[in-house]
């Protein structure tokens, strides 16, 4: 079995990403090709592997190279965790950019005006590593971690419709983190589906396992509690900056813990999300800054002090020295749904990011959706949601739009395409200086998006 790691010269991804397939059994004897175009990170994450193949004895064998195509030869599984440029310089520009023209987006990563760029930017990469499996490993499946992932996704399947590409985020993991204490029950005993678009989706369905009671009625009554307690990234960010320590995120069960100055205000870096929570009665699986990238009066409702904070301590958490390291503790979803494909286990992975096709019929066919999907050997199959909630679908389907441009502006290299994702944007509400805007992103970022006609 061939995995090849796209990407790989990123400590994080890389290590990361390999402590996860060395834990699996069914993937035992695999060969990971680790690619990247920096070959001096690349051979630094190919000795750590090496190094650690070799003290825990362990049944793989790694390889590394800056030629994609050969290492894509005859290729079982692709994943792919790729930026380009410098990543905060780069984002800094999204954000701060169209701000400087009166746009309120309150984060510019996955949606909104720096959304869109960010698209433009790292999704003909991707594009070219597609045709490139396409060719060399046609029944090879890729998994994509990269974003802005709605975007990227609907983009890549409406090139490729014909190809095994899943786009996969770790936002779903917020339900094990909240809900057992919530609920008071272990997560096992909970069957939860939740349903949207990438950073942009919601529990739609909560039961206890035992006797299949719905558990939403307990979730509505017993969050507020929770999250009014809980610490948020300005809690987090305070207590590094005491420290000098980046300390556990959101996971952390001890409320109690003296490094925290916890904020006096409730639902700290959520009060966007309480909005959501309020006023649609679904919970969010992701907080604010997320959250308010979709929908037009974010701005108003979004902690932007908390945004601020989760920012800052992003970069702080990837600036540390000790990341390039390989260690057996899981990360990410991945290697279970590949065990999934190649055992034709039929377990249902949690969150996917697939070509819509009816599994959310409130939503266009050819965007792509987060939903659940059953993993066998004949791939994955998403769960569809026939009874998905109006209200919130209604959020969704305001920024379905945006992703039918962004791409057409990617395959077809159009101005007026970027210009038209921006002016359906909703949390643009203005027209003016659009078109100044946009040409003053193009020539920031030129070294990107100088495929796009002016």
């Amino acid at each position: 079995m061939k995995i090849v790691l796209i990407g790989a010269g990123s400590a994080q991804f890389g290590c990361g990403t390999m402590g996860d397939i060395f834990q699996s059994g069914v993937l035992s004897g695999a060969h990971i090709a680790l690619v990247d175009i920096n070959g001096e990170a690349l051979e630094k994450v190919r000795k750590i592997a090496d190094a650690f193949i070799s003290a825990h004895k362990l049944p793989f064998t790694v390889s590394a190279t800056t030629d994609r195509r050969t290492a894509l030869q005859g290729a079982d599984f692709v994943i792919i965790s790729i930026e380009v440029g410098n990543r905060f310089e780069l984002w800094d520009q999204d954000r701060t950019i169209p701000q400087q023209f009166g746009v309120k987006q309150v984060y510019g990563e996955n949606g909104g005006p720096g959304g869109v760029f960010h698209a433009l930017r790292i999704t003909p990469p991707i594009l070219d590593i597609m045709a490139d499996v396409e060719k060399l490993c046609p029944q090879a499946y890729t998994f994509c971690y990269s974003n802005p992932m709605t975007a990227i996704t609907t983009t890549v399947l409406r090139k490729f419709p014909g190809i095994r590409f899943v786009g996969l985020c770790h936002e779903i993991a917020s339900l094990h983190r909240y809900l057992p204490p919530i609920l008071g029950v272990p997560y096992s005993d909970l069957r939860l589906r939740a349903a949207g678009l990438n950073h942009f989706s919601v529990l739609v369905e909560a039961r206890y396992a035992k006797d299949g009671r719905d558990a939403y009625p307990d979730i509505r009554a017993k969050a507020p509690a929770f999250f009014a307690q809980e610490p948020g990234y300005s809690d987090y960010w305070a207590a590094y900056l005491k420290t000098g320590k980046i300390p556990e995120t959101e996971g952390s069960t001890d409320r109690g813990a003296s490094s925290f100055r916890r904020s006096s205000r409730p639902w700290t870096d959520r009060t966007l999300f309480k909005e959501i929570f309020d006023r649609f009665g679904l919970l969010p699986i992701t907080g604010d800054s997320h959250l308010g990238e979709y929908i037009g009066w974010a701005d108003s409702a979004a902690d932007h002090k908390g945004i601020l904070d989760f920012y800052a301590l992003y970069q702080a958490m990837l600036a540390q020295p000790d990341r390039a390291k390989i260690d057996l503790k899981l990360k990410e979803r991945v290697v279970p749904i590949m065990e999934g494909i190649v055992t034709d286990s039929g377990y249902e992975e949690e969150a996917v990011n697939i070509m819509n096709n009816g599994y959310l019929s409130d939503l266009p066919s050819w965007v792509a959706v987060e939903v659940p999907a059953k993993i066998g050997r004949d791939g994955l199959t998403g769960v569809a949601f026939p009874g998905y909630p109006k209200g919130f679908a209604a959020l969704l389907r305001n920024y379905c739009g945006v992703y039918d441009l962004t791409a057409e502006a990617i395959l077809k290299k159009k101005r007026e395409y970027v210009i038209q994702a921006l002016l359906v944007n909703p949390v643009v509400t203005s027209c003016g200086g659009i078109d100044e805007m946009v040409d003053t992103l193009l020539e920031r970022q030129s070294k990107w998006l100088s495929y796009i006609e002016r």
